[in-house]
């Protein structure tokens, strides 16, 4: 095939992909039949099933049991705001965000303890048989699941202090730099990794969505000097969010 020059396939998803974004197809209308497709492009039936393979994998329509292909809608991607941490403490910057735009943000959490795994172990410098706490949180702004975190601190760090719980004790949803201040250790840095890839079904199940629809992860450490003391996976559905950093200039 000639360079630049793309398979019918390709040439039939990408003017049905036109007709979704400019409205021509709406939202919840159905997308036209296979042959349909085969009869108004030319195109053979195998041509025609791949490009709706095409706009399904983008996201653009969904399958509806026994109904048939539905244009799937859109929403415009909202903004979750990442601002570093502050070193005098404070809440996390989910709740900092719902605070500053008046949102309706709730969030639920629960706790385990459990073996940090070779995984987890690796990221925090402990031994795999090591002891940690788990947090599993599901964050919702408006009722509409938005983020799924989870995080990992040793228990040799927090065992047997009033921070063990990170929602539980006095300083319960304070934030990671704030709890570990309570307990005299300072947290000077953290580093987050952004990366993307399809959801898991467990993910797209919570968050609503489809098992392999594309998730942005943010791998989040936070170190006192070269000692991880907590790190986390935050998992965002990538078409409804995006993450935007607000970093100082030093």
């Amino acid at each position: 095939m000639p360079f630049g020059e793309q398979p019918a396939y390709l040439r039939v998803a990408d003017d049905l992909r036109n007709k979704i974004q400019q409205g021509v197809l709406a939202p919840h209308t159905r997308l036209p039949s296979q042959a349909r497709i085969r009869q108004e492009y030319g195109v053979s039936d195998t041509v025609a099933l791949e490009a709706r393979k095409v706009l399904m994998a983008e996201g653009f329509v969904e399958g509806r049991s026994g109904s048939g292909t539905y244009v799937r809608e859109r929403p415009e991607p909202r903004l979750i705001a990442r601002s570093g941490y502050q070193p005098s403490g404070g809440p996390t910057p989910f709740r900092q965000e719902q605070a500053a735009e008046d949102s309706k943000g709730t969030w639920e959490s629960v706790s385990t303890q459990q073996d940090a795994g070779p995984r987890i172990a690796a990221r925090l410098r402990v031994k795999p048989t090591d002891r940690v706490m788990c947090t599993r949180y599901i964050f919702r702004t408006e009722g509409e699941p938005m983020m799924l975190s989870t995080s990992w601190e040793p228990l040799s760090v927090t065992g047997r202090t009033p921070v063990m719980l990170p929602e539980e004790g006095p300083l319960g949803g304070r934030g990671v730099v704030a709890r570990m201040a309570g307990i005299d250790i300072v947290v000077d840095h953290v580093t987050e990794e952004v990366a993307a890839r399809p959801g898991l079904a467990s993910e797209t199940a919570e968050l609503g969505g489809v098992p392999g629809h594309t998730v942005l992860v943010v791998v989040r450490t936070f170190y006192t000097g070269d000692q991880p003391v907590e790190t986390a996976d935050l998992v965002i559905p990538a078409d409804r969010y995006r993450v935007t950093y607000h970093l100082p200039v030093r």
